[in-house]
This record gives C-alpha cells, sequence and structure tokens, in this order.
C-alpha cells in the first residue's frame, strides 16, 4: 500500500471521524452524489456515510459517499412547475421592445434583442 493511500485509509473513522478510504477504494454500497444522480436517486436526507480522500491541485480534496440502501428516488417535477419554467424562460427570451419571441436569451446588458439594439446593423 502507497504511503499516500495509507495516510487515506480509515475504514473505522477512528483517525477522521467518519469511515475514510482512498481514490477508488471505497467498497461496495457507498456513492457520491453524482453517481446517486446518474442512478436516478437522491441522498434523501440521510447524512454523509463515508469519504474518499485524495491529493489534489491545492491539497487534500475529499469526496462525500452515502449508502445506496437508504438513497430515495429522485423527485420529479410536477406539470405545474414544468409549465411555471417554460413560462419564465418565454419571459427571458421575449425582447421588452418589440414583443418577439427569440431563440436565445434575451441579454441584461442591451435589454433587448439584437436588432433592436442595433437597428442600423442589416441583417
Amino acid at each position: 500500500m502507497a504511503r499516500t493511500r495509507a495516510a487515506f485509509h480509515d475504514p473505522t473513522g477512528a483517525r477522521y471521524g467518519i469511515p475514510t478510504f482512498w481514490w477508488r477504494g471505497a467498497p461496495d454500497g457507498y456513492a457520491t452524489r453524482r453517481q446517486l444522480r446518474q442512478r436516478g436517486l437522491c441522498p434523501g436526507g440521510q447524512p454523509v456515510a463515508a469519504q474518499v480522500l485524495w491529493a489534489g491541485v491545492g491539497g487534500t480534496r475529499a469526496a462525500y459517499l452515502y449508502r445506496l440502501d437508504l438513497a430515495r428516488p429522485k423527485r420529479t417535477a410536477s406539470p405545474a412547475v414544468l409549465a411555471a419554467l417554460a413560462a419564465a424562460m418565454r419571459a427571458r427570451k421575449t425582447c421588452p421592445t418589440c414583443r418577439t419571441v427569440r431563440p436565445y436569451v434575451i441579454s441584461r446588458s442591451l435589454g433587448e434583442c439584437v436588432p433592436c439594439a442595433y437597428p442600423e446593423v442589416p441583417a
């Protein structure tokens, strides 16, 4: 076992307070938030169960792990929430000057669509 791996190997949690493993050294049954999301799960309010430590840029890096058996399915947005998000995006794409819905989000710095902001430039 390399020295860096040995420094980050604490499966009982005696040194770091929670079970700690080296990079790619965590046993099955644990997953990061990103790995849970890929499986359609979320932590579901459970506390951090373990961590992975590695030497990275700027010092020691950490990734927190959650138990797979306690993870819950991700919530899905209701039709009303999806409709509200669509309306908000439509409002961000509508030019306040010409009231045209553009295929891009209107720049806040211009405050209007490009043809209204630069009328002298031929399209």
